[in-house]
């Protein structure tokens, strides 16, 4: 299955597109150089498909290039970040590492 991750700026999320359709998204905040993220939603339709997973994996990816601080409130993203330490915890600001990387 391929998954296209966009940037919709306008309704502030990043959205997961499958043949065409909105798949999933997560929703965010961008303020000050920090985006948090608070809520990830895959539609029932391609849930356990790995839809979820890319979604995070892209919009952390651009976050990083885009030299951005990710505050991860939703637990799915906090949960991958914890899976994926090496990769993205860094992105997370310093004052907020120790707890998502221990949250369990």
């Amino acid at each position: 299955m391929r998954v296209e991750v966009t940037d919709n700026t306008a309704r502030e999320r990043y959205e997961a597109i499958v043949d065409g359709e909105l798949a999933g998204f997560a929703q965010y905040q961008l303020r000050d150089g920090e985006i948090t993220i608070y809520h990830t939603e895959v539609d029932p339709r391609y849930e356990g498909q790995g839809v979820g997973s890319q979604l995070v994996h892209m919009a952390l990816d651009d976050i990083a290039d885009r030299g951005l601080e990710l505050v991860p409130l939703c637990p799915f993203v906090a949960a991958y970040v914890r899976r994926h330490a090496d990769e993205y915890l860094d992105l997370v600001p310093a004052r907020m590492r120790e707890k998502v990387h221990a949250r369990s």
